[in-house]
């Protein structure tokens, strides 16, 4: 009976997916995040009733623990307690939830599935039990916005709760979607960390990287090693004595109830870098002998485990002999990023290993320790993943490469057949900052939501075959200033951007549609307690130097409250103008505007800046050859120095403004000097990506100020030039990192794009 009522309705379903207006279409899709693949929409609704029965089939203890799940999941915001109960999609009766693995479409892989609601009736199906459980994700976000709220039942309009009929056909685009959490810069709860395995899985994702060991703390109880727990778990003396530890009983009981939920939890021991924590604890395993306190500052440390030594190989191969019965994941991550070699340069025992291997250098030294690790860990059927430090020096045969300095070690990686995740600093950092606060140093840079959304996990030089080495993508809570009460500030809603890049079909990715849908989703965030980040006021006006006048038109990303501003520098407040309509300036002015919610919460300010010049004009300049002029240092600086007062270790002509010429991968500065031509007047953009600090003159005009100690981010600027050739400076300098630096240019008839090589050039020789 079900199954034939659901049949005549899917036709209904088909029959209102057709109006007249595409966008009308789309702004009526349910707000769910991430995106199904395939959303149709019926008319009417299916009413969710304290007699309703939730239907499961076959008879498969998991099928019945998803249907349990949602029991628990509705009687949280309902009230009501349904009862859970075999059957079968013929015989179950009207106004029931079936949930089902018999007949499903095998196309739809492992997490996968088919939802149809009708007034009558909602059938969930999926070829296995885990998609199931993720289609119960988009049941619930289905029901209204307040539903998670355990005080839902109690409001004025809780009666009456219902799903919208639609027919939606669902399926991830990669398989690895997942968020590390760092919980050793501070240490989180056992019931926090569950807690983010129930926002992952609410998001459809997948994998909770759970980075275990560090410099600041040893987290995971090792039985063999006690010392790492009674030492390497604390840090800090007296009052300001910080840490804590997971027993065994911990990890056990954590990665059960991320299996019931279909997450996999992957567990991060670092080596041979950032390991303080585990020579405080054994001291033998250095190069030195120590004695070392768990460090008590965030940075790279010079002293690691000790490469030449096989007590050092011992020691890991034990503790990672009881990390692997406690963690069924294939994968096993042990880090590999940030290893000084200083130490090892020094050892007589690494320089012994050296010659004995026949490895070149300190690199291969790396690549000879990441090897043996990977076979042992291969020999007990696990795969090894490593940061993209791994690349050098040579890769493991088997390792999976997590790309974080940008997505060159990605491209390197499937390139040579290695699979990969990306998780580069520009998009995926989520301990950056959410927007960029007026005069705040650059310290690392800032993601915003819009940037987080525009991830494309797949690069595009990949041929489809190198393509599908990408397992997908990962967004990094890092907590070197995020304790845990600040973890979600920080996360959210970013991570709901990186869910739906990762889950939804790329041609189904709409900013707009996403941007409107999260209005909504933030309501759920509320319900679920999620102190996400408050998105402060976007300025959309393109501009933001003006010769006569200006328009400054704000958009409120809340969708919610009142935006007030202030045009004399002042905090607003309140009571301060509110926003109703675009500004019209005729002079340089600051404006600043914050978000006012109805309940005490509010954005923090953002300050925007409007200034008024008039154009720059061209200077004629004969002799001029093709590119830029470029002098290059060498150094330790932690904001771009003085050139003037420098000399220059090597000097020449570039193509364009690149990292190509430097000599070393740190503590170096590039200054480029020549000319810009641009067609026409108007208003012209300029954006540095970099890392470290850059900074881009006009002239003598500073036009982008980039500088200072940060990761790969961006930093734009605007001038107002008339057609000809300006004179143009571009200065770096890069203290370790990703050696990334790109300059890109919009104006009056071009779209954004790197400065092509044509419109740069020098002063001939």
């Amino acid at each position: 009976m079900l199954l034939r009522n659901v049949l005549l309705a899917m036709c209904v379903i088909g029959s209102q997916t057709t109006p007249t207006d595409a966008n009308e279409q789309q702004a009526a899709f349910p707000a769910v995040v991430p995106r199904p693949a395939s959303i149709e929409l019926g008319a009417g609704a299916f009413p969710v009733t304290p007699s309703m029965a939730i239907v499961v089939e076959p008879a498969d203890p998991r099928v019945r623990a998803v249907g349990e799940y949602l029991a628990e999941r509705l009687r949280l915001g309902t009230g009501y307690t349904m009862s859970v109960e075999p059957g079968d999609a013929a015989a179950a009766p009207e106004g029931a939830i079936l949930l089902t693995t018999v007949d499903a479409d095998a196309s739809l892989g492992p997490e996968g599935y088919e939802l149809t609601v009708t007034p009558t009736a909602a059938i969930l199906r999926a070829p296995e039990p885990r998609g199931l459980f993720r289609g119960v994700q988009t049941v619930r976000q289905l029901l209204p916005p307040g539903f998670e709220k355990p005080e839902a039942r109690n409001a004025p309009d809780a009666e009456g709760f219902t799903l919208p009929c639609v027919h939606i056909t669902d399926k991830p685009r990669y398989p690895w979607r997942g968020m590390l959490l760092d919980c050793c810069r501070h240490f989180m709860t056992k019931d926090f960390v569950k807690r983010y395995i129930d926002l992952l899985a609410y998001h459809r994702m997948n994998v909770l990287h759970w980075h275990a060991t560090e410099d600041q703390g040893w987290r995971i109880e090792i039985k063999k090693y006690p010392r790492l727990s009674e030492i390497g778990a604390w840090r800090g003396e007296g009052n300001e004595r910080h840490g804590g530890f997971y027993t065994q009983e911990d990890i056990k009981e954590i990665v059960a109830y991320a299996a019931a939920r279909y997450v996999t939890v992957v567990p991060e021991i670092e080596m041979p870098g950032h390991s303080m924590a585990a020579l405080a604890s054994y001291p033998e395993l250095s190069c030195t002998g120590g004695p070392f306190e768990v460090s008590t500052k965030w940075g790279i440390r010079e002293d690691v485990y000790c490469a030449g030594s096989e007590r050092t190989f011992e020691f890991l191969e034990d503790v990672l002999s009881e990390v692997i019965e406690l963690f069924p994941s294939e994968f096993i991550h042990v880090g590999g990023d940030e290893c000084p070699k200083t130490r090892w340069e020094k050892c007589a025992k690494c320089q012994a290993r050296i010659k004995a291997e026949g490895l070149a250098d300190e690199h291969e030294l790396q690549s000879y320790f990441i090897r043996r690790i990977e076979r042992f860990l291969n020999g007990k059927g696990r795969r090894l993943i490593g940061w993209d430090e791994i690349l050098e020096g040579g890769l493991a045969p088997n390792a999976t490469v997590q790309s974080w300095r940008g997505m060159s070690g990605a491209v390197a990686a499937a390139k040579s057949g290695h699979d990969v995740i990306v998780s580069p600093t520009s998009h995926c950092y989520l301990d950056y900052a959410q927007a960029r606060r007026p005069g705040e140093p650059t310290r690392m840079g800032f993601i915003d939501l819009e940037t987080a959304y525009s991830l494309e996990p797949t690069p595009p030089e990949l041929t489809p075959d190198e393509a599908r080495h990408v397992l997908g993508a990962e967004g990094n809570m890092w907590t070197e200033h995020a304790p845990q009460e600040r973890v979600d500030h920080q996360v959210f809603p970013r991570l709901c951007a990186l869910a739906e890049v990762t889950w939804s079909p790329a041609d189904a990715r709409d900013w707009k549609d996403f941007s409107e849908r999260m209005k909504t989703h933030c309501r759920r965030l509320d319900a679920l307690g999620v102190t996400y980040y408050l998105e402060p006021p976007r300025c959309v006006s393109a501009n933001t130097v003006f010769s006569e006048s200006a328009e400054v038109a704000m958009e409120n990303p809340l969708g919610r409250g009142e935006i007030r501003y202030t045009l004399d520098g002042s905090e607003p407040s309140e009571q301060s103008t509110r926003y109703t309509s675009p500004l019209q300036l005729t002079e340089s002015t600051v404006v600043k505007v914050r978000t006012f919610l109805d309940d005490d919460r509010s954005t923090e300010t953002m300050e925007y800046r409007f200034v008024k010049q008039q154009p720059r004009e061209p200077v004629k300049v004969a002799g001029l050859a093709p590119g830029l002029a470029y002098e290059y240092y060498e150094g330790d600086w932690q904001r771009l120095p003085d050139f003037d007062r420098l000399t220059p270790v090597a000097s020449g002509a570039a193509a364009t403004a690149d990292l190509a010429v430097r000599k070393r991968d740190d503590g170096f500065a590039v200054r480029f000097t020549g000319y810009i031509r641009v067609p026409a007047n108007g208003v012209y953009a300029f954006y540095l990506t970099s890392d470290d600090g850059s900074r881009l003159w006009i002239g003598d005009d500073l036009v982008v100020d980039h500088d200072g100690l940060h990761s790969t981010c961006e930093q734009r600027g605007q001038i107002i030039l008339e057609a000809g050739t300006h004179p143009i400076t571009i200065a770096a300098f890069e203290a370790g990192g990703a050696q990334h630096l790109q300059v890109e240019y919009s104006g009056p008839g071009i779209a954004r794009k790197p400065i092509p090589e044509g419109a740069l050039c020098r002063r001939g020789d």
